[in-house]
Parts: C-alpha cells; structure tokens; sequence
C-alpha cells in the first residue's frame, strides 16, 4: 500500500466495535475489497479530522499478531505495509485483560497509538468501572472510553488523534530474551520500522514473519536463532507469553473495580445466556432461522421481486426500452445485446437489480441486526456441532441460509470461514444441495401437484447427498478445520443507525463485486447464442437427459437454461409436466437432478472468484456427474420397484 497522506490503522479482538469506530471516523468515505492474494475483506475511507486528512484501514479481528488465521495474517501485513501514523487499539471494556495482551505485543511496534474501551455502557451496567487515568500511565498512551454505537466519546477520541498520541512503551521481558532482541534487531534491514515486533515474532518460530526480514536477513539469521533458541533452558515462547499474561493480569487488576450486584441480571442478560442452552437455545434459532428465511426467501425473494421483476422490470421498463432502442438504432443485433433473450438489460441488470439486489438487501439487514444485537454468535455455537459433522462449524450456517435465497451470494458469504477447507466443503455443499428461493418456489410448485411420497423422496435424496457428501469431503479434502473460538458478547438492543451503515457498505460492495459478474455471464451467453453454441450443447446432453434419467429429450433444454438461472430449469420441467409430457416418476427425478445439478452461471463466476479456476472445474465436474449418477440411481429405483 502506497503511503500518500497520515493514516490511520483501527487493530483489536474480533466483535469489539472496530467497524462502528471506522464508520464514526469516515462517515460515508468507505471501500470494501480483498486484501491481494486474499479473500478477507478490508474497508478503507478517508476522514477529515481538524482540518487534516487522514486515511482509515478498518483490519480484520485478530487475537495476535502472531497469525493462526487468514485473517490474522491480513492484519499484520496490513500494519507492516501501511507503516500507520496512528494505531487505534479498540478493546471490549468488559474484557480487558484478554485485551491488554495484544495491547502489549502492539506496543512492540512501537507506532504513536490510542486504546478505546469500547462497549463501556455495557461495563457500566455491570458494575465495572475502569481507571482510565491510572491506565495510561500505565500504558503510556492515551485511553478514552467510547459507546460507539452512540457516538460517546468518539469527539474525544478525534481530538487525542489531533493531538498526535504518544508511542507506547514496549513491555520488558526476560534479560535474555531481550539480549537475543538486540542480537536479531542488528541484522534487520536499517530502513525497517518495526525491527523488535518482527524480531519477537522470528524469536517465536513465526515462520511467515521471515518473508519481512529481507532476503539477506533471513539466510543470515535463520539457523542462527534457532541455535540460539535450543540453548534456552525454557522456551522463549512460554517466557513471552507468560510475561505479557502476567502484565495483563495485573494491570487490568490495578485499573479494574467492580461495584454491582452480581445477583443482578438484567432481561437481556437472561435470555442471551437461555439461548445458549438445549433448550430453549434450540428453538429460538429454528425461530430464528425461519424468520429468516420468510424474510429473505419469501418476502424479499417473492414478494418484492416478483414487483420489480415483473411488473417494473418486464411490463414497464423493458418495452419502453425495447421500443425506443429499436428506434434508434434500428439494427436487430443491436437491440438483441441490450434487450434480447440474453441481453445487457434484460438479463444481467435485471437479474443484478431486480432479483438478486432485493435478496442481498434483506440478507444484510438481518445479517445486521443479528450482529448488532449479540445473537449471531449464539446461533453459531448452537448450530456447531451438527456442522461439524460436514467439517465446518457453527459459523457456516449463515452462508447456507443465504443460499436458500441466493446461491450466488452464500459463496460470497463463505468468506466469513477461516480456513481454505472449510471454505471450499461450503462452497461445494451450497453449489450441490442448495437450491435457491427463485427455485425452491417452482419446485414446491411441481412436488404440489404430485403425493407426499413424492415430495419426502426429493427432501431424502437432497438431504443424503448433503450428508454423505459434506461427510466425504471432510475426509477427503486437505486441510484442518478451523478451532471454533468466538467471544460471545452481552444480549443488547440494536442500533437501527448501525445496522442501515453495514447494510449499506454491504450493499456498495455488492455493487463491486458481483454485478460485474453478471455483465460478463450474459456477454459470454450472448456470444454463446449467436454461435449456436447452446443449440450444440442440447445435442450433446440429450442422450444422456433420456438415457440414464429416463426423461423426454426436450428436457435437455431445460438442464441448460438451469444453467443460465436455476428457477428458468425448473421452470421448463414445469411446463413440460403441465403439458403431460412428464409422469410422476419423471417428475421427482427431474427437480432431483437439477436441484443437484451445476448452480447458475452468476453463481458459476463468483465460485470461480473465491476459489480459482482449477478448484472451481473440479467443483462443477463433480456436481455434474454426482447430480446425473444419483438422479439416475434414483430413476432405476423408482422404476424398479414401481414406486411411483
């Protein structure tokens, strides 16, 4: 990152208000994109603050600056790269000991930074009270209490920044290991800022950090500190970690009072520690979960798209476009690009705007407010363990519920796993079982005209393959799954102000970096079009479409529309049942295949985004001959034993 102007860097624990401070600071001035040769999201804005301009870095949560995680690893590089002039430590003032660890492996930086203690009305509520002044002394920076949900404090904390804080002071460790600094801190480059940072992470085995060191640096030093390192009678690790424990411990011990009554609990309270338990945890996030869905799956994927798609989009804008580009142009290959079957307009703005934009809106808005209220980590431990059971954890229901809705945007949602596997086993499950809300409508359509029988035959064979599949890759798959460690904050009411912020930071970004996706599909589709290529296509799959599946050979056409939009496929199916070209038998295993079958073409791009191209081949090749293998084990069962 080029440095042009004073930046500012906000660093601190996960779920500690670091993206409230950054929207207090910016205002409306936010970017959100991948940090290079990531998927973890970083948000960047400007702020004015007396009359000088700063830039702002929102980083990713991290517990050290020593990475177990992607995100931690952004965080450090981030700080190492910015070289910032301010560092704004934000802690949860009902956790400060956990906080000041990382406070002192910040100070090793040695960069002019501020602690906020945030969430300080909460503190309050709960008796505690902070020494902020004993505290800076004891920091050697400046400490300022903020409920930025609020805005308390945020005026203070703009002027300390004005002020241009003072450096903290490093703690001391061990006499030998800060001999063993000294000797490390010599062969650094003479021109790197953060020389006992750096060095204390090389002296921790940090193997990553050695790509900072410099080329020369890290072949001189490598076996040398190692040598070094073996001569310790204990390991510099344990004497690291066990000094910054033991500061934490006793300054948050000088600084921290408590004055309430413990046997006090307030309504909130109760029901965040009810909705961890069996019961009634459990059903508050089935109830949960279902207002979710009726949210983002019914009202917004229903309700509101079916007015913009078909009447604003198709009975109002469309012909108007279509009748005055006709006119003005008046050339066919013209008004096909922009309004035709797979048109500019007609397909990727009005699959972008209207149809996906609602879902991802509504999806954010909850997303928010499940955020800004405390449940969101809850509903994660409570759906943990049945999660673990596809290698993932409690945090991959939020990008499978998305999927219900949109699938394109749950494999953008996936981002929110830490690690490669987890998220590859997410992206492949949602790209396999999950059928979108668009889809589901048309399938629950179909499956309504048959038995019940019928409709318990596709929920089994869906869920089977989500099992069995989710359950192999696990197994199959490289990796290690990701500890599931989440600081569950206090129950409170959210901020209507703060959610519509995220929501819309969310929805700028979903701007960037999906609807560009959508363009690209339906300019490839359209090229596609007019070299007959999807006229080959059908020709090639319809042996297939009525060999091993046992369907009529223009159901193939449906199998590639599927392609195009999910609910286009199973509406097709739709048509041909109504028409009397599909029995009952037919039926089942035709919403059986295509549920299973490769996901939409928008869904296609942003796979291939988060993943690669590589994987993401592998993934469509997988889910293609998986979705016709068990839809036709299904056709040679039914068919069998004549069970329907």
């Amino acid at each position: 990152m080029e440095k042009s102007q004073k930046t500012i860097v906000l660093a601190g624990n996960p779920n500690v208000g670091k993206s409230v401070v950054f929207g207090r600071l910016t205002g409306q001035y936010a970017v959100v994109s991948n940090y290079p040769g990531t998927t973890v999201d970083i948000t960047e804005g400007q702020a004015v603050i007396a009359g000088v301009n700063y830039r702002v870095i929102d980083t990713p949560g991290t517990n050290s600056l020593l990475p177990f995680s992607e995100d931690e690893q952004v965080t450090r590089s981030i700080i190492f790269s910015a070289r910032p002039d301010i560092l704004i430590h934000v802690v949860d003032s009902k956790n400060l000991k956990r906080s000041l660890v990382l406070t002192s492996e910040l100070a090793d930086l040695g960069i002019p930074m501020i602690l906020v203690l945030n969430m300080y009305d909460e503190a309050r509520s709960r008796g505690i009270k902070i020494d902020a002044r004993r505290l800076e002394k004891l920091l050697g920076i400046p400490v300022v209490k903020t409920v930025v949900i609020t805005g308390e404090g945020i005026s203070e904390l703009k002027k300390i920044i004005s002020a241009v804080p003072s450096r903290p002071q490093p703690l001391n460790l061990n006499n030998d290991v800060e001999s063993l600094i000294s000797e490390i801190e010599k062969e650094l480059p003479a021109d790197f800022a953060f020389k006992r940072a750096l060095s204390l992470m090389l002296l921790l085995g940090d193997k990553s950090a050695w790509r900072f060191a410099g080329k020369d640096a890290a072949e001189k030093l490598s076996k040398r500190v190692e040598g070094i390192i073996a001569t310790f009678m204990r390991s510099p690790h344990f004497l690291i970690h066990d000094a910054r424990d033991r500061f934490a411990g006793e300054a948050s011990a000088e600084v921290f009072s408590f004055s309430g009554d413990e046997n006090s609990v307030s309504w909130l309270s109760r029901l965040g520690m009810i909705s961890m338990r069996p019961f009634p945890g459990y059903l508050i996030a089935a109830l949960a979960l279902f207002v979710t869905y009726e949210f983002v799956g019914v009202f917004a994927a229903g309700t509101v798209v079916d007015f913009l798609e078909d009447f604003l989009f198709k009975r109002q804008i469309l012909p108007f476009l279509e009748f005055w580009i006709d006119r003005i142009f008046a050339q066919p290959v013209i008004t096909d690009f922009l309004v035709g079957k797979y048109g500019l307009i007609s397909m990727a703005l009005t699959y972008a705007l209207a149809i996906v934009l609602p879902i991802v809106g509504a999806f954010f808005i909850v997303f928010g407010f499940m955020e800004d209220s405390g449940y969101l980590p809850r509903l994660s431990v409570m759906l943990d363990r049945a999660f673990r059971k596809f290698g993932l954890n409690g945090k991959a229901v939020l990008p499978m519920v998305l999927g219900l809705g949109c699938g394109t945007m749950a494999a953008m949602g996936s981002r929110i796993l830490e690690s490669k596997k987890e998220r590859l086993i997410a992206v492949l499950l949602l790209s396999l079982t999950i059928p979108c809300s668009a889809q589901i409508g048309v399938i629950l359509g179909l499956l309504s005209g048959l038995s019940y029988k019928a409709t318990l035959i596709w929920l089994l064979s869906i869920t089977l393959s989500l099992t069995f599949v989710g359950y192999l890759a696990s197994k199959i798959i490289p990796g290690t799954a990701s500890c599931f460690v989440m600081e569950i904050p206090p129950l409170r009411k959210p901020e209507l102000s703060n959610i519509l912020l995220k929501v819309k930071m969310r929805v700028a970004w979903y701007f960037k970096e999906a609807v560009p996706l959508f363009i690209l599909g339906t300019l490839i589709l359209f090229a596609a079009d007019k070299l007959n290529l999807i006229k080959a296509a059908e020709r090639i799959a319809s042996p297939v479409i009525s060999g091993l599946l046992g369907l009529p050979a223009m159901a193939t056409e449906s199998f590639i529309l599927g392609f195009l939009r999910r609910d286009y496929g199973a509406a097709g199916l739709f048509m041909l049942t109504k028409d009397g070209f599909m029995d009952p038998r037919q039926v089942v295993v035709s919403i059986i295949a295509i549920t299973l079958f490769v996901p939409c073409i928008a869904q296609s791009f942003m796979v291939i985004k988060e993943q690669g191209y590589k994987i993401a081949f592998m993934i469509f090749a997988f889910v293609s001959v998986y979705a016709l293998l068990f839809a036709g084990l299904v056709n040679f069962i039914l068919r069998t034993f004549s069970i329907l």
